[in-house]
């Protein structure tokens, strides 16, 4: 039993993610936690079983987003392929954009002292978004570049 809660998600994360999408009145039972729990647990061993294949067909012992994506496209999947690629692109956009800034920070700490004109004004929100994304769109076996729509 304490192997198999080892391979399965929090149930109370499942269970607070179940919540988001009913009304605040409804309620959930435990089996129905537990069964959702148990379905998205295997769901997620299903997609990442089919990339770590794909990774050792190709000698690689890492797997990453886009065999994900792959893995998901291949199975069938290809609305959470396309959903999860663009999400992948645009963290990954985030996360270059936040590493380019904390690196010039870190250029200006060493240069003067600290000011607050620069960057953002605290408060506001950053756009992340480009103005042209591009990203990969998985096909079963072949890869393509395009825009979304």
């Amino acid at each position: 039993m304490a192997d198999e809660q080892d391979r399965l998600l929090p149930i109370a994360n499942v269970g607070r993610i179940m919540k988001q999408i009913l009304p605040p009145s409804a309620k959930i039972s435990k089996e129905a936690k537990e069964r959702i729990q148990e379905c998205v647990s295997e769901f997620i061993c299903f997609v990442t079983g089919e990339a770590s294949d794909k990774c050792h067909k190709e000698n690689r012992k890492t797997v990453n987003g886009d065999d994900l994506c792959w893995a998901l496209s291949s199975l069938g999947f290809d609305n959470y392929a396309e959903a999860t690629t663009k999400y992948l692109y645009k963290y990954r956009v985030f996360e270059r954009e936040r590493a380019n800034q904390n690196k010039a920070t870190s250029v200006e700490d060493k240069d003067e002292a600290p000011r607050f004109d620069k960057g953002v004004q605290p408060g506001k929100e950053i756009d992340t978004t480009p103005a042209s994304l591009q990203f990969r769109v998985l096909e079963r076996g072949r890869t393509s570049l395009a825009k979304p729509s």
